[in-house]
């Protein structure tokens, strides 16, 4: 993997439930992302921050918060990131709220269509994000961008990347989940979305829950993009999130997910999400999240021969 990479930063917590979120990108700055992905010998640009609206902090209408302003934001990712696709380039969303994920991904979408590629999107999550807002009493547009991704949200939202629904739900994986309403699971059975969950990740292991996840991924045909949302790792190891679930990924399990995304070469696009400062101590978790995009690009703890057995 070479080609060019461009972090945006989207410094937001319009769909988040406690503030905090719009300080992320700044975090993974100071855990030295961009030296990080320099010293694996890439080329990477730092387009600044996207300046969007501020943070009304007002009740939901109509079932949503803040509407408006996480349409201009979804509005703003999704042309900054479909700028970078453009220009072969490959976009590392900062965040941010995962409602930018409505965004990024639509712009993702859009380009695999236009290039007559295959995408492959995985969802690195401890929440389904599948909330509407008949769902949701807080409102939250954080906990609905996989929903509006797959058509169901409001008008506004749905029709950022041009075509109804942005994604088609076979194209999604999710892994990680362990947090999930019941109504919620309802809308994720009846649409079909393939969820390796904690229950499977601790029945099966995360080597199996990949190779499921990532399987017919060719790199010369497949767009493959990873929306990482911090929390979908164990509180214990990355407390800076808002909407922490205990009993996520350990650390190993983390990185071993990430070196096998790495493997297929086909990684192409990335959010990294939900990081709170704020909620952080002393900014390990960015730099936990920093830790973990070196494997996505490169870092490995193979000692073996690829294909060699273990001694």
């Amino acid at each position: 993997m070479n080609r060019p990479i461009s972090l945006i930063g989207a410094p937001t917590d319009i769909g988040a439930g406690s503030r905090g979120a719009s300080m992320g990108p700044e975090a993974l700055r100071v855990a030295k992302l961009q030296p990080m992905l320099e010293r694996h010998g890439l080329q990477v640009l730092d387009r600044g921050n996207l300046n969007g609206p501020a943070n009304p902090w007002q009740p939901p209408v109509n079932g949503y918060r803040h509407l408006p302003e996480v349409v201009a934001w979804n509005r703003l990712v999704h042309d900054a990131v479909h700028a970078e696709l453009q220009q072969a380039r490959l976009p590392i969303l900062l965040g941010g709220d995962h409602s930018l994920g409505i965004g990024s991904i639509s712009a993702v979408a859009r380009h695999c269509r236009e290039q007559k590629k295959k995408l492959r999107v995985l969802w690195l999550d401890a929440h389904a994000d599948f909330n509407t807002n008949l769902l949701t009493p807080s409102g939250n547009i954080h906990g609905m961008p996989v929903a509006c991704l797959c058509g169901q949200g409001p008008q506004a939202l749905i029709e950022i990347g041009g075509t109804v629904p942005a994604l088609n739900p076979k194209s999604l994986r999710q892994i990680g989940i362990r947090s999930v309403d019941p109504g919620e699971k309802r809308l994720v059975h009846q649409i079909g979305l393939d969820v390796f969950d904690m229950r499977f990740i601790d029945e099966m292991g995360m080597r199996h829950a990949m190779e499921l996840a990532l399987a017919t991924i060719d790199a010369q045909t497949t767009h493959l993009h990873v929306s990482f949302d911090v929390d979908f790792l164990d509180p214990d190891i990355a407390p800076g999130v808002d909407t922490t679930v205990r009993g996520g990924p350990t650390y190993r399990e983390a990185q071993l997910c990430m070196e096998m995304i790495a493997d297929t070469g086909a990684l192409a696009s990335l959010d990294v999400m939900e990081l709170n400062p704020a909620l952080d101590v002393r900014n390990r978790t960015a730099e936990l999240a920093v830790d973990l995009i070196e494997s996505l690009f490169g870092k490995s703890t193979l000692m073996r021969a690829p294909g060699q057995g273990a001694r």
